[in-house]
């Protein structure tokens, strides 16, 4: 692979940090999910209800 092709770094002046160019074959959008379920949400396991009642003890 040619070095041209690759992602770089890039100094923002201003910044406290760099930002990376676009990877090459990708875009910015982002994917369409394949199912109806949310982005991001995995299904339901056995003790998650108890998860979202329990309050840690400092609140």
């Amino acid at each position: 692979m040619s070095s041209n092709r690759r992602q770089r770094i890039e100094r923002v002046p201003g910044a406290r940090r760099a930002k990376l160019t676009p990877a090459p074959g990708t875009s910015a959008e982002p994917a369409e999910p394949t199912d109806d379920t949310e982005p991001g949400l995995a299904t339901s396991g056995p003790n998650d209800e108890q998860l979202r009642r329990d309050v840690p003890p400092h609140w």
